[in-house]
């Protein structure tokens, strides 16, 4: 099932939410570029959320070595940074699909900061989350998965009795249909099972193989909802 569009009006331009199209489709072409060349393992590894890698260079910074806060640093950039990195087409289009559906919305409501800082706050939420329930973790974490979720919970509290045009393909047919925008919280998550479809060669051990992924979703989503409640 393929959301193209709502039935909400904006009265503004989606700037923030095109922008953020954009930033993702520049650096998963980079990555494709990265991939072509054999450098894509170390790029990912380097900037993707490591939750060992930041465990252990907080642990060195307070107990060992004063100099490492300058890695922490650089790790906790890496908690906005991964959250443009994507590990597979299906991950991609999935991510960009709901966010071109659900977030011109919650940007018309929130504003252009507002909701900026909702994305990417929600998106370093979702990775926290992860850290702290696998903090011995050496699989590299990416993606927007995180800060969809939010913008998905924001506009489920916002809008919950909006419709939402969808294209239900079957084989070689077709069908557009419309379903209600709370059956989209439902199918949020059951469509994260397909994301390993079409993914990139990133070595060692490929990324985002962490068994609480999902719980970081649901606070980010939560956070969203909440921000909406606020705004409210």
């Amino acid at each position: 099932m393929i959301p193209i569009s709502d039935n909400i009006r904006c009265r503004n331009k989606p700037i923030i939410n095109y922008w953020l199209i954009g930033i993702n489709i520049a650096v998963f072409l980079w990555e494709l570029q990265l991939e072509f060349s054999g450098g894509l393992g170390d790029f990912v590894n380097n900037w993707g959320v490591i939750p060992a890698q930041i465990t252990g260079a907080i642990t060195n910074a307070l107990f060992y070595n004063n100099a490492a806060w300058i890695i922490v640093i650089w790790r906790t950039f890496s908690l906005v940074f991964a959250i443009f990195l994507h590990g597979s087409f299906s991950q991609i289009l999935g991510n960009l699909l709901f966010l071109w559906v659900f977030g011109k919305s919650v940007e018309n409501i929130l504003g252009h900061r507002r909701y900026l800082g909702l994305y990417l706050a929600a998106g370093a939420i979702a990775s926290c989350v992860q850290i702290l329930a696998e903090p011995s973790f050496t699989v590299p974490q990416i993606g927007g998965n995180g800060a969809i979720s939010s913008v998905l919970g924001a506009y489920i509290m916002k809008f919950p009795k909006a419709k939402i045009d969808t294209i239900l393909p079957l084989i070689i047919l077709y069908i557009p249909i419309e379903l209600p925008a709370f059956f989209y919280l439902f199918w949020w998550f059951v469509q994260q099972l397909f994301y390993g479809i079409g993914s990139l060669n990133i070595p060692p051990i490929g990324v985002n193989q962490s068994g609480v992924v999902f719980w970081g979703q649901v606070v980010a989503l939560l956070s969203g909802a909440a921000l909406m409640r606020l705004k409210r």
